[in-house]
């Protein structure tokens, strides 16, 4: 789901004298947020203080919870957020609405110009911002600035976008017709973003829906909503030196309640959400209940495939990365490996011995490869996931274990011995375990890919060409990302991101995602005298 973004080793240094690697010690009192630290006050180059507002139309409020946000990395409190109302979102879904007919106005081009200088303005910051999603979110530092990359990255690309988009003309059957395709904004759309990408998800929403011609009400994850604020005011910052409403871009921070307002308000016109597969359904139904658009990005149950001709220098490493990166929590992390016969013993070994040297600390050290999980719900269900997969036949390779240290660390897992369709196997749990399986047959191994429920990423590791194209093909892997001799994460912005069955169906990002956000016409134009009908009907 991202691109890690390489950074150099002067770069690291540069970045370490201005943010000191994170501190160990019980958890803080609230009177000690760490916004409040000396080592932390870069946190205010992005406007943050002691109590944010967690709700923008154009002017900044907020009157409702309280939520404190922790760094998962020492469960020490950063900061405050107030978060929305439901009265302060009627009110911004009003502003928001108004703010589309200055907005649909402006060419499209000239839209993109917006959206450039937002993605300038990100650019500016991204070394900070990236190290807030780092301290709030838990990923290591390179992941965190190479997410604010990816929406950086979109933005550019929306820009080329802006000038491109558009239906064709097309041929008429009748004498002195044209027919014609226009697509045209959807108006308001929804963005609900999950905790694992707190900036490039909404990113990929935000520019694309821009450029076709809407406006966007982000809802961020709860437990990141330090980067919902600071985005926001990047974003808002670009609006208001544009002499444009700032409701354009407007955010409202919240839990349940918000989101289900989104979901059920028919003034928004397409909702576009990421999260759960749980959460995504209930969002679904509540959204076609009342015949609404809808964009769903849910979860991922993702397989490497490895064959017995793949290159083992390429799995390994692959391997290690899709299972481990960001702790196990992307929706394109590796959870199944399955291995043919012949190889198996040989990778399950070179892999083991690679997550030994996986390095684990500070997710500001430009030495550490796998930080923290998100929350201590996490660690729980961390814990629970090895028990029912011991209890089903499965054996733990290597980690299992809490790490006894501050913060929410768990060992990277490898577990082997369990069937293919064992229960455990066939639910995603969002943590950094990697189930083996051991298949014989090309045939057995798609179908395995398969079974899952859910269909987002995929990857074979093969030299066998005639078997990249039975993969590829009908047959092959039903996912909505088909890799071969790459992992299962990593996807580029030019691509559609999203899968098929119960990950949603959705598409953002590259390609013709764009199109989600728009609504097609089919115009007929008469420009003669006469009025012929079609299919040769004569109705005189």
């Amino acid at each position: 789901m991202q691109r890690t973004l390489a950074l150099t080793v002067a770069r690291h240094i540069a970045l370490r004298k201005k943010v000191y690697s994170l501190s160990f010690r019980p958890t803080a009192a609230m009177s000690t947020l760490l916004i409040n630290q000396p080592k932390y006050a870069w946190l205010k180059e992005l406007g943050l203080k002691e109590d944010n507002d967690g709700v923008y139309n154009g002017t900044w409020g907020g009157k409702g919870e309280v939520v404190t946000s922790y760094c998962p990395a020492n469960n020490e409190p950063i900061a405050r957020v107030r978060q929305a109302t439901l009265e302060e979102y009627e009110e911004t879904v009003k502003k928001a609405r108004e703010a589309w007919k200055v907005w649909t106005d402006i060419p499209a081009p000239k839209r993109g110009e917006i959206v450039r200088q937002i993605g300038d303005a990100l650019r500016q910051k991204i070394k900070v911002l990236g190290s807030l999603v780092s301290l709030e979110m838990g990923k290591i530092y390179v992941e965190g600035v190479g997410e604010v990359q990816e929406y950086v990255d979109v933005c550019d690309y929306a820009v080329g976008l802006s000038r491109m988009i558009g239906g064709p003309v097309l041929p008429s059957e009748r004498p002195g017709h044209a027919l014609i395709e226009q697509w045209n904004p959807v108006g308001l759309v929804g963005i609900i973003t999950a905790f694992n990408f707190p900036v490039a998800v909404y990113g990929w929403n935000n520019a694309i829906a821009l450029i076709c011609g809407n406006v966007c009400l982000w809802k961020g994850a709860p437990t990141t909503p330090l980067t919902s604020v600071a985005v926001t005011k990047i974003v808002a910052e670009v609006l208001e030196q544009n002499n444009l409403p700032g409701a354009i871009c407007s955010m409202t921070c919240g839990g349940a309640d918000i989101g289900t307002a989104m979901a059920k308000d028919e003034r928004v016109n397409l909702v576009s959400f990421t999260g759960s597969t749980h959460v995504g359904k209930l969002v679904s139904l509540m959204v076609q209940e009342r015949f609404g658009r809808q964009l769903l990005e849910l979860g991922g149950n993702n397989a490497i495939i490895v064959f017995e001709d793949a290159d083992l220098s390429l799995v390994v490493p692959s391997a290690v990365f899709a299972a481990v990166g960001t702790a196990g929590q992307r929706c394109t992390t590796t959870r199944r490996l399955m291995l043919h016969e012949s190889v198996h013993d040989e990778v399950v070994q070179r892999i083991t011995k690679a997550y030994k040297q996986v390095r684990i600390g500070d997710p500001w050290d430009p030495n550490t490869l796998y930080g923290p999980l998100h929350t201590k719900q996490a660690v729980d269900q961390y814990l629970a996931a090895i028990e029912q997969a011991k209890q089903q036949g499965g054996t733990v390779v290597c980690g299992a274990k809490v790490m006894d240290r501050p913060g929410n660390y768990v060992e990277p897992t490898i577990i082997t011995g369990l069937a293919h369709d064992a229960p455990i196997v066939h639910t995603e749990t969002f943590v950094p375990i990697l189930y083996v399986l051991k298949f014989k047959s090309e045939e057995e191994a798609f179908a395995w890919n398969n079974e899952v429920k859910q269909g987002l990423s995929s990857s074979i590791f093969t030299k066998d060409m005639g078997r990249v194209f039975r993969w590829l093909g009908p047959k092959g892997s039903d996912c909505g990302i088909v890799n071969v001799n790459i992992p299962t994460s990593g996807a580029e912005i030019g691509g559609a991101f999203g899968g098929e069955k119960h990950t949603g169906g959705g598409r953002e990002s590259g390609s013709d995602s764009w199109k989600q956000y728009m609504r097609r016409s089919t115009c007929t134009i008469n420009y003669s005298k006469d009025l012929p009908l079609a299919q040769g009907i004569k109705f005189e």
